[in-house]
């Protein structure tokens, strides 16, 4: 596993050197063949971010079907299907149209802005949002996370306080590994088995390859390559305390 950066950023080479190998396909990110037929259609396409597109045109079949358990206090505004298994805690809420796998998690305080598909065991915790946002199997987003127009692949686990950024402060067009995607909001694709520790922050556009590892607090952006450490190394200044009040 390759390790390197200080805050999290990545040379303009090693970004080239990692669309080489087709990192913004999204069969390079993430298991699709093991998916039930419908879902992997969302992900049948050439570039990772076309897939919020075929997501966009899912989201229009979406009907209210209420096999899982929604706590009293939960708010749905707009179409929920809920497979069997699946579960909305207490206080969150929902905005449709909203797909929920089997044993999907919806947690107390959370705030799903559709559409949104959280896949088999894909978990929303407590005080996280998800707008416009793909969740594979078991991909989890459970402690005070924002996941917005983004994609998230098998088992990823985003540590507590992670954002996922979708928008530049102002408004330009975001490029994923400098190809034009003709987007204003786009967040991440994070490839299946990532873990990416607490109060990191991924940059519009940014692409992390399977089975990385992110440390607490990086700010990461552009693409990191499958199987890679990025760190980040802050320093910190000790002194002696002279006096006290």
């Amino acid at each position: 596993m390759r390790e390197w950066g200080e805050i999290g950023f990545v040379s303009r080479a090693r970004r080239t050197a990692a669309l080489q190998f087709g990192m913004t396909n999204p069969r390079e990110l993430f298991r699709v063949d093991d998916l039930p037929d419908e879902l992997a259609e969302l992900l049948k396409v050439e570039l990772v971010w076309q897939a919020l597109e075929r997501l966009d045109s899912f989201a229009q079949g979406v009907t209210d079907r209420i096999a899982g358990d929604v706590h009293p206090t939960a708010i749905i505004n707009g179409p929920l299907f809920m497979a069997e298994g699946a579960e909305v805690a207490p206080y969150a809420m929902i905005d449709g149209p909203v797909w929920l796998g089997p044993g999907a998690f919806v947690g107390h305080g959370a705030f799903l802005r559709g559409p949104a598909v959280l896949m088999a065991g894909a978990r929303v915790g407590h005080a996280s949002e998800v707008k416009r946002s793909i969740l594979l199997p078991g991909a989890r987003a459970p402690h005070f996370n924002y996941v917005g127009d983004s994609i998230l692949g098998h088992e990823v686990n985003l540590g507590a306080g992670v954002k996922i950024a979708n928008f530049k402060t102002f408004g330009d067009e975001i490029r994923m590994d400098d190809q034009p995607t003709g987007l204003k909001k786009l967040g991440a694709a994070v490839g299946d088995g990532v873990s990416i520790g607490c109060n990191a922050v991924l940059s519009p556009g940014t692409v992390i390859g399977a089975r990385c590892i992110i440390y607490n607090g990086a700010l990461v952006r552009g693409t990191i390559p499958a199987d890679t450490v990025v760190k980040a190394r802050l320093e910190h200044e000790q002194s002696p305390l002279t006096h006290r009040h």
